[in-house]
């Protein structure tokens, strides 16, 4: 992650370059697509009304990743114990998935609030599915000559779990970790859209609403920035974690 940085802000930079130079020859108005010139303005004579939301909406999505992922792993761990448990959870992972999430958020929002809870729930219900699904398959791959030898050494059952099996499946976790990094972010916005009066998700539509689509713009850029740095320090934990593993 830390050698390819270079490259991402190359890339960027390279982006902002190309938008500039289309927002300049096509003479697009500023309330269709504004240029990134406008776009770091209007961030920086709204730096604290800015960061007053970013900070809502960071909230949000670090509560729901800590109850999404605690939720997830929970289950995985239920599912691979019990072939009961797991007939009754993986129904309801499947159906978890089917119904739209947009479809959910005017819901929660009835039920929760606007404030915190809808887009904590939110969010915990865009990444429990990523998470479950990854590590209940890590411990499903347990190699079988490992429980035949924790067999054979009539290990019981809680320690071939918690000293083997899960520390087998720490990779799968690790993936189903960095999606839902990317994806927390998105519930928290759209409970954000459907109801709220802080936050990110909220600004960019009241920015929008009067045509400020600069303002627009610059939440929706530090919306991505945000997303990437959790991304980044969810990979570097869970490469530590992982290493940590290995060397034991």
């Amino acid at each position: 992650m830390m050698r390819s940085f270079p490259k991402m802000i190359l890339v960027g930079v390279a982006i902002l370059i190309l938008w500039q130079i289309l927002v300049m020859l096509l003479a697009l108005p500023v309330y269709i697509l504004p240029g990134p010139i406008a776009v770091g303005l209007a961030l920086w004579n709204n730096l604290a009304l800015i960061a007053d939301h970013a900070l809502v909406t960071l909230i949000e999505i670090l509560a729901g990743l800590v109850f999404g992922v605690s939720l997830g792993v929970a289950v995985a761990i239920i599912m691979a114990w019990s072939s009961s448990m797991r007939a009754l959870f993986q129904p309801l992972l499947i159906f978890s998935q089917a119904i739209p999430i947009f479809a959910l958020a005017p819901i929660l929002t009835l039920w929760f609030g606007y404030g915190f809870g809808s887009k904590i729930v939110m969010t915990l219900l865009i990444i429990f599915f990523p998470v479950a699904s990854a590590f209940f398959d890590g411990l499903m791959r347990t190699r079988s000559d490992w429980l035949e030898l924790a067999q054979i050494m009539r290990a019981p059952p809680f320690r071939v779990m918690f000293f083997l099996r899960v520390p087998a499946a720490m990779p799968s976790l690790a993936s189903g970790l960095n999606i839902a990094a990317v994806y927390a972010p998105i519930g928290a916005v759209i409970g954000e859209w459907v109801g709220a009066s802080r936050g990110l998700g909220y600004l960019m539509l009241l920015a929008n609403g009067r045509a400020k689509i600069d303002l627009m713009f610059a939440a929706l850029i530090v919306l991505v920035v945000m997303t990437m740095l959790l991304r980044a320090a969810v990979h570097v934990i869970s490469n530590k974690v992982l290493s940590r593993y290995i060397q034991t």
